[in-house]
């Protein structure tokens, strides 16, 4: 059986970025004067990156978690090192048969559509530099276009409703991250798909219940649905 619908994630489990998503954050935040590890960061892959930050403060006890202005500030050098990062980086590409999988998941009746904890510019300018159009997805949305980002459904929700699929059990959502499996379990999703070769080990994974754990975007569609590519 294949769903009608599958949501994937964007950066660690569909596009290849280097990582460089941690980096940004720790950037935004040393040109504020604060100083943090990659460690503070990685739990939060996958939130909208304002929270993210918020929490990111909370955690080390600034005060200024509290702050939106703050945030903002920080969120603002994050959003222009990512997007110089995006447009012009050589390291940008997507994972290793990413296109492949959506294209015979579409030839076999299946919508796609692509979330991500990003802003609208950010995932356009992905969108654009890997030629990700109506051609190869259905549909794109970005937890800024929500009321609530992931963990909360609202991004497969909107996905859903735009792509007219009224039952969540025949929706499979796959991510790299922890906030990807609390999201898809949240939208009721009949497939959780965790892929482990993003930010994630297989083992922490795990503690979020996935229905399945591929090592590979590309194993998505061989090993949990039995299409050839």
């Amino acid at each position: 059986m294949l769903p009608k619908l599958v949501v994937f994630d964007m950066a660690g489990t569909t596009v290849h970025d280097a990582d460089f998503v941690n980096l940004a954050v720790v950037h935004g935040f040393a040109a504020k004067g604060v100083e943090i590890e990659i460690d503070h960061i990685n739990p939060l892959m996958g939130i909208p990156k304002p929270i993210a930050i918020a929490r990111v403060l909370e955690q080390i006890g600034d005060d200024r978690f509290v702050d939106a202005s703050f945030v903002d500030e920080v969120h603002e050098v994050f959003l222009a090192e990512m997007l110089r990062f995006y447009h012009e980086d050589p390291r940008v590409r997507e994972i290793d048969g990413a296109s492949q999988v959506f294209r015979v998941l579409r030839e076999h009746g299946v919508k796609i559509a692509l979330d991500t904890g990003f802003s609208r510019p950010i995932a356009d300018v992905i969108l654009d530099r890997l030629g990700w159009g109506e051609r190869v997805i259905d549909y794109s949305v970005t937890s800024d276009e929500v009321a609530r980002g992931r963990p909360y459904p609202d991004m497969i929700e909107s996905a859903m409703r735009v792509l007219d699929v009224d039952d969540a059990a025949l929706v499979a959502k796959v991510g790299d991250t922890p906030s990807d499996m609390d999201q898809g379990h949240a939208a009721g999703c009949g497939w959780v798909i965790g892929v482990w070769e993003g930010t994630h080990t297989r083992e922490q994974l795990l503690d979020y219940d996935p229905t399945h754990l591929v090592g590979n975007v590309r194993q998505v569609a061989t090993d949990v649905f039995g299409l050839v590519i």
